[in-house]
């Protein structure tokens, strides 16, 4: 966090060096209204997706794709495409009434004529004096429902046909041991941000550029340079600096790979957090049209209390994520890996305001390390596909029971 400005300060916060002022354990500065404000998570924190969804440019503020995906993707398509069907066969029918016929010899004469021909419901006796002048309204009003019955008809049965053919389904998982050939083959498009909750910027960030592969102390352990696996970047945003790892067309590394980088103090400026969000996802290299992600906001280890805290320290905060390779074979074999969040081990961090205080008052601990884990599973592949659940003759029979 930034040290706030000169005395008096603003709530939920205390003096360091005499002179400047710093929010208490767990709070951050909001720049706008000038106070220390709980750094709180609201709702679900984590957002997960383990199976495939579609990618899309447009920014969600603009519009709720979720709600759209969960439109498209049940039978409410078929009762919204019923209603708007119906709708627009009436409203043609009442703009279509309201025509003058002048001398009966117009275009809407003859679609008015029509109309009154399509009446299979209500009077079907013009069908026997089929070249006689229309001169019963209720024939034409027979044609307009008729076909509104039918739109109607269609429409339910498409949906309900839609539910009995995705409930005769479900999604196997069958896990199955791999090989080079089978790791090799998956060719993904994977990105990484890392976004330490602060009011710290990108010239806080020191020490990164190194890759990390293997176990250390055994005889896979290997240091290479960062760039070997991945672009990175640092990219300021609201809620802190977020770090950005992009790898594209990404040849996977089938081991343990850990990229740690830090934020150290500047004047007036110390290196400070109350917590960490991370999303991470994979896409198709070739189509680029499906995504697998995991996404989420920590805000204290897992094995703590619920008390405020501010991290800091030399201590690293470790991100665990497992990567899964995943083949879907109900989408033309569809080669995707699946990123997990596994674990995460919360490093130095104050809830005590004098602890943080001295801490503030000392160079010692000036800097928050950060660490991303990430573990290639590839010993296993998960294949999955649809199976139908029932026979031909249980698919309609199980529904009229």
């Amino acid at each position: 966090m930034a040290s706030l400005p000169s005395p008096p300060c603003p709530s939920n916060s205390f003096f360091y060096n005499n002179s400047l002022c710093a929010c208490s354990p767990g709070y951050l500065y909001n720049s706008t209204a000038k106070t220390c404000e709980l750094f709180q998570v609201s709702g679900d924190s984590w957002v997960v997706d383990s199976g495939v969804d579609y990618s899309l440019s447009f920014p969600e503020t603009i519009f709720s794709f979720d709600s759209i995906k969960r439109f498209t993707q049940s039978q409410a398509v078929f009762l919204e495409a019923t209603v708007v069907l119906l709708l627009s066969w009436l409203a043609f029918c009442c703009f279509v009434r309201f025509r003058k016929l002048r001398d009966g010899r117009n275009i809407w004469f003859q679609i008015r004529w029509w109309i009154s021909r399509l009446d299979i419901c209500f009077s079907t006796r013009h069908w026997l004096d089929d070249q006689k002048v229309v001169v019963k309204r209720k024939t034409e009003l027979g044609g307009t429902f008729s076909i509104a019955s039918l739109i109607l008809f269609i429409g339910l049965f498409a949906a309900l046909l839609y539910q009995i053919i995705s409930k005769s389904k479900v999604e196997v998982h069958n896990v199955r041991a791999t090989n080079a050939p089978d790791l090799a083959s998956f060719t993904n498009d994977m990105e990484f941000n890392i976004t330490t909750v602060s009011t710290m910027s990108c010239s806080h960030l020191r020490d990164i550029g190194t890759l990390v592969v293997g176990n250390p102390g055994f005889i896979d352990y290997r240091v290479a340079p960062l760039s070997t696996f991945a672009n990175y970047s640092c990219l300021n945003t609201t809620e802190g600096p977020t770090m950005i790892f992009k790898c594209d067309n990404c040849q996977l590394i089938r081991d343990s790979v850990y990229i740690s980088w830090q934020f150290g103090d500047l004047p007036n400026d110390p290196a400070t957090a109350v917590g960490f969000q991370f999303n991470l996802s994979a896409k198709n290299h070739i189509g680029k049209k499906h995504l697998s992600f995991v996404g989420g906001m920590l805000k204290n280890g897992s094995n703590r209390d619920d008390k405020p805290i501010t991290y800091r320290g030399a201590v690293p905060n470790i991100l665990k994520f497992n990567l899964f390779p995943r083949i879907y074979k109900n989408l033309h074999d569809l080669k995707l890996i699946q990123p997990m969040f596994h674990e995460f081990l919360p490093g130095s961090s104050y809830s005590n305001t004098s602890q943080l205080q001295a801490s503030l008052e000392s160079s010692n601990n000036g800097l928050i390390n950060i660490t991303l884990y990430v573990n290639f599973l590839s010993a296993y592949v998960a294949e999955i596909d649809n199976q139908n659940i029932l026979g031909p003759g249980e698919l309609f029979s199980d529904h009229v029971d």
